[in-house]
């Protein structure tokens, strides 16, 4: 009886090791908003990592580290490329796409120089890569729906530049998904494209994709895989193919409204990080077809807009209240019936004065990014 027993124990655990599979590869996205996982509550927004899973073969995982306002300097700075570092081991293989927020000039903490620190902070990830036996593909970043006079623009260039550079002198395979991407809405034109990009619930976000679109934009990270290697770990799929994928319609242009402002109050903070409590008015939040935002916002005591740089060009007219304006290098009062039009890339302060709330209207044109 013993000599049974011990030889089912000696069976199962041989079962157990032969029937044991091993550990399955994964797939590590470093990146931006771009390639950000989304959720349900900020449907329909999407990212590509998000949809990159659809397009993989059996057998692998995606593990998405991507987050929104992240460059390749603050992702490190908050300890995200040492998260993965703890996790990647041999055979995994680390997607990385940065350059939408490395270019923001006016932040010091995203922001990093084409020529010098953008490339050295990319070599960081190749290094975490190449250390634990994964292989580092270095994605470049995807393009904005951006036209100008009816040609769409790189807002990306010597990004795009850098990456190529370093890669061929690392010896890096890249996916070189800023042209891909700019093909692909070429393809669709300014308006065919704006269904797989946020141009919805009010917003004009040429930058950020619709579920339609970062499926598409994940097809075109596979086909560009794909197209490197064709034992790549994804669906045999081809750019053209993704081009072809279908977006949802743009919705209707939306009828006329009367609205009235006591119904769509929201208490918020100050804008960009500004003090005290302010109610926002958002006239018209979710009407289509109309390129204006009318916002109407009152200050209570103690309330400001932070000191921040326009990335867009506003009108602020004061309808009550008094407040002190900081514009550029001059500071001044205003008070009911002034217009204040402040430009992109000037930088300004907004603070209410007196028991009073300050109450103004501000008009402006949505970024497309």
């Amino acid at each position: 009886m013993k000599q049974l027993l011990l030889s089912l124990l000696l069976l199962g655990v041989a079962g157990g090791v032969s029937a044991a599979s091993p550990a399955p590869h994964r797939i590590f996205i470093a990146g931006d908003s771009t390639a950000a996982t989304y959720g349900a509550e900020r449907a329909p927004q999407a990212g590509w990592g998000q949809k990159f899973p659809d397009w993989i073969r059996d057998g692998w995982e995606v593990r998405n580290h991507a987050v929104g306002g992240r460059s390749t300097r603050s992702f490190i700075d908050e300890g995200r490329l040492d998260a993965i570092a703890g996790e990647i081991r041999a055979g995994d293989v680390l997607l990385i796409q940065f350059g939408h927020n490395d270019a923001k000039r006016e932040d010091a903490t995203r922001y990093t120089d084409p020529a010098t620190d953008y490339p050295r902070f990319l070599q960081r990830y190749i290094e975490v890569a190449r250390q634990k036996g994964a292989t580092p593909i270095l994605i470049t970043p995807v393009a904005r729906l951006l036209y100008d006079f009816r040609a769409l623009v790189d807002t990306h260039g010597r990004y795009t530049l850098a990456m190529q550079d370093l890669a061929t002198r690392e010896g890096v395979a890249l996916i070189d998904l800023n042209a891909t991407s700019s093909d692909w809405i070429r393809v669709h034109g300014e308006e065919g494209a704006k269904p797989y990009f946020m141009f919805t619930q009010g917003k004009a976000d040429g930058t950020h994709f619709s579920e339609a679109g970062a499926d598409a934009v994940a097809c075109l990270v596979a086909a560009g895989w794909r197209g490197l290697d064709v034992e790549a770990p994804v669906k045999a799929v081809t750019a053209d193919a993704c081009n072809a994928l279908p977006a949802p319609p743009l919705p209707p242009v939306s009828q006329s409204v009367v609205v009235q402002e006591r119904d769509i109050a929201i208490e918020q903070p100050g804008p960009h990080e500004g003090l005290g409590t302010t109610t926002a008015y958002p006239f018209f939040a979710d009407a289509t077809g109309f390129d204006l935002i009318f916002r109407k916002r009152a200050f209570h005591p103690g309330a400001t807009i932070g000191d921040h740089v326009n990335d867009k060009d506003e009108i602020y007219y004061v309808l009550s209240g008094r407040g002190r304006l900081q514009l550029n290098d001059t500071v001044r009062e205003v008070g009911p019936g002034d217009a204040i039009l402040t430009r992109k890339g000037d930088r300004h302060a907004l603070a209410q004065l007196g028991d009073e709330a300050l109450v103004i209207f501000i008009v402006y044109r949505p970024v497309v990014r």
